[in-house]
């Protein structure tokens, strides 16, 4: 199926799947801020990040680009750590910070 196609269409659609997502980002960064009338970043923003960022750097291993992998790559890991920031700040909320028995 994908030969019928050709992998190089394929990699295209992904890369456009890719910047899409990671354009949609933006989209949730406005929303969110026109709403609370502030400016304000939601968990989604960097879920789409994550997910843009991810597909696209497939994207841009795939073409070989070196400068594009570069950045795709140092952007994961900024998006990667907000989330990580976002989720102990959950658990933190939920059970109350270590030691506090």
């Amino acid at each position: 199926m994908f030969a019928a196609i050709g992998a190089d269409k394929i990699w295209l659609a992904i890369g456009f799947v890719g910047q899409a997502l990671f354009s949609g980002r933006f989209l949730v960064q406005w929303i969110a801020s026109e709403k609370a009338r502030k400016s304000i970043i939601p968990h989604a923003f960097w879920i789409f990040s994550v997910a843009g960022g991810a597909t696209l750097l497939a994207y841009a291993i795939y073409k070989q680009d070196p400068v594009f992998i570069t950045g795709q790559a140092a952007g994961l890991l900024i998006y990667s750590r907000n989330i990580y920031f976002i989720l102990r700040e959950r658990r933190l909320a939920k059970d109350g910070p270590l030691g506090a028995e």
